[in-house]
């Protein structure tokens, strides 16, 4: 085989193994499954370190909720509906998230890790806020995954201080009502920093 030959096979078998690649990212994409890999990649990365999401745990001077943002209504998995207001006095942790969000998929096992060390607590509470439109969706992510933590679905519109452009983000409003905690993106909360962090703020 000439040199010539040899850079057509070479050619060749390249645009065979993209034509695969892209095939199977094809599948991966129109079958929905693209979510679901990506997510379980992100969060392979959390656990062996691959990149740094510890959260930070510095209080942000973040704004006060006014009367009206506890008007917020939501809806429970359970059907029922709920207001802000409900949750006034406790540290309140609020995950803004969709099923069909990776870095969302990601993050969520070490939420619920979070909520398991803590939901005996009574001074903190969780809203894990799903921006799903088909609620059915966020109603089987949670169940195929045995996840315990509660979720709710907006009912009325998103007070502006808990409001981002960005999937996932995450709040923390303190037990006199100000949001002092916002990470968008992608954040380990199984970290014993940022659980002590809650457990700190809800004692004060």
């Amino acid at each position: 085989m000439n040199k010539q030959e040899k850079t057509a096979s070479k050619w060749k078998k390249g645009l065979v193994e993209w034509g695969v690649i892209g095939g199977v990212i094809a599948i991966l994409y129109f079958t929905g499954l693209h979510t679901q890999v990506l997510g379980t990649m992100q969060r392979a990365m959390l656990w062996t370190g691959f990149f740094d999401a510890k959260p930070m745990v510095t209080n942000t001077e973040g704004p006060v909720l006014s009367s009206q943002d506890y008007r917020f209504s939501m809806v429970t998995s359970e059907g029922e509906l709920e207001t802000l207001g409900e949750y006034e006095g406790a540290v309140t942790f609020v995950n803004v998230w969709a099923s069909w969000c990776p870095p969302c998929i990601a993050e969520m096992p070490t939420i619920e890790t979070l909520y398991q060390d803590l939901q005996d607590r009574e001074n903190i509470r969780f809203i894990l806020l799903s921006m799903d439109e088909d609620r059915d969706r966020a109603t089987n992510f949670m169940e195929g995954r045995d996840f315990t933590l509660p979720y709710q679905f907006p009912e009325s519109a998103i007070p502006s201080a808990l409001r981002s452009s960005v999937l996932p983000t995450t709040y923390v409003i303190s037990k006199d009502g100000q949001v002092i905690y916002e990470k968008q993106g992608i954040a380990d909360y199984s970290s014993p920093a940022f659980r002590d962090w809650l457990i700190e703020l809800s004692e004060e």
